[in-house]
């Protein structure tokens, strides 16, 4: 057996795909509606909307598996997210990558699998519309087609709770994707009884950029600093755009010494970034950072406008 390789833009992935909200959440009509479509269309024992977490598969929506969750490393829809579009094993026990998979030689005994990628965007793939039966099967055209399009029916659904939670440009959450994580994030560090901190970015010369350069130069800074932002902090904490030339990040279990390790190792990606990209500006920030402790009975809004006073601090201080 061969295990799934990992997406190169993983962190990437996993972020948007738990910006989204939709891990363990309870079956709905629009996916399920689809699945059961597919199930019949195509005959096949088993039909399901998969999404490929950091180490399961879970399944969104369900037609003939009990389970509602497999490890990814024996996933099939592990291997097919790292294409695009279809993803086809006519007959697993002759395919050296899955023959010995427990997959294929238990239940539930798979031989054919198609697998439609599910994308946020080109590039970054968070799951599968998938067939699996229990018999070999060959897909024409017009089965691949027609496979085609009900997955651009679940990424359509899938693309509606992203308009919902996420930045359009950046992927990263915009202000309400953040404000929700934060939410679950403030209850874990309540109850375990650490601390947090807050910091809030603005880019300094952003309008200068746009001026002098272009939109698409400033689209492009900003892309660039939230895949800094992904790539920097830790799986733990959450980041997001707020709006505008904005961005900012709450730290769980976070004092003021690790808080300036990662705010120091920020400022290193920030200058290699700068060093390769090879631009006539420079991308250039102030951060204001505020901590608090478990017990805090500030809201998330006014934690981030405490962090947002530190910035302006910062901002002024450095001008």
């Amino acid at each position: 057996m061969i295990k799934p390789e990992i997406p190169k833009n993983e962190a990437e992935r996993l972020h948007a795909l738990r910006t989204l909200k939709i891990l363990d959440t309870s079956h709905e009509e629009r996916f399920d509606r689809v699945t059961r479509m597919a199930k019949r269309m195509f005959d096949v024992s088993i039909s399901l909307v998969s999404l490929v977490d950091e180490d399961r598969q879970w399944f969104k929506s369900s037609q003939g598996l009990e389970v509602t969750e497999m490890p990814r490393d024996i996933s099939f829809c592990g291997h097919a997210i790292n294409q695009d579009g279809l993803f086809i094993i006519p007959n697993a026990i002759e395919d050296e990558r899955f023959a010995d998979n427990p997959l294929v030689t238990d239940a539930p005994n798979i031989r054919f699998y198609a697998g439609y990628t599910l994308k946020i965007r080109e590039g970054l793939n968070i799951g599968t519309l998938c067939l699996i039966d229990e018999k070999p099967k060959l897909m024409d055209e017009e089965d691949k087609q027609l496979l085609k399009d009900l997955g651009a029916m679940i990424e359509q659904e899938i693309k509606s709770i992203q308009l919902a939670t996420l930045d359009e440009l950046t992927l990263i959450s915009n202000r309400r994707g953040f404000l929700t994580l934060v939410d679950h994030s403030l209850r874990m560090c309540r109850r375990n009884q650490v601390s947090m901190s807050f910091l809030l970015f603005d880019l300094n010369k952003f309008k200068i950029i746009n001026d002098q350069y272009g939109h698409h130069e400033g689209d492009f800074v900003l892309t660039q600093f939230a895949q800094i932002m992904l790539d920097t902090f830790r799986d733990s904490d959450v980041i997001g755009r707020l709006g505008g030339d904005e961005f900012v990040a709450m730290l769980t279990d976070s004092d003021k010494e690790n808080a300036d390790e990662i705010l120091a190792r920020f400022a290193v990606a920030v200058e290699e970034a700068n060093a390769t990209m090879n631009k006539p500006y420079k991308i250039e920030y102030s951060v204001g950072l505020e901590h608090f402790e478990h017990d805090t009975e500030k809201s998330a809004e006014e934690m981030i406008q405490a962090a947002d006073a530190a910035m302006y601090k910062h901002k002024k201080s450095s001008v």
